[in-house]
């Protein structure tokens, strides 16, 4: 598992760890039943307090997306298959948002766009 801190950011670190574990297990990277470093190893790999870790994993289990086990471990929680489908079209939605803005921004036409991302997904799929 990657988490990359950075002091810049306006988003406390708490929320950036969150945010970068979520995207990994919704991108698949972690699965179902995969085993997180315990909150005190994370905190020392990640060179921050043990509470800012602490903070991170409670929100990602209020959210839903880890369990924790007494004397276990933490885990990437069994995922409703669903919900982690629709988590996964509305990371692809804000992505294709933020793409729309910008090609209006550079006066890109619809048409356009259609077509580039007909060329890119076709090419992808190779």
């Amino acid at each position: 598992m990657k988490i990359i801190i950075s002091n810049a950011s306006s988003e406390p670190i708490y929320a950036q760890i969150g945010k970068q574990i979520k995207t990994q297990i919704i991108s698949g990277d972690l699965k179902e039943g995969d085993g997180l470093p315990s909150i005190r190893k994370l905190a020392k790999e990640l060179h921050i307090s043990v509470i800012t870790t602490k903070r991170a994993y409670e929100e990602l289990e209020k959210e839903g997306f880890i369990d924790t086990v007494g004397g276990k471990g933490t885990f990437v929680a069994i995922q409703n298959k669903e919900l982690l489908r629709e988590k996964k079209m509305k990371s692809v939605e804000d992505m294709l948002a933020a793409t729309v803005e910008k090609a209006q921004k550079l006066g890109v036409t619809y048409q356009e766009l259609q077509e580039m991302l007909s060329i890119l997904y076709d090419s992808n799929e190779e």
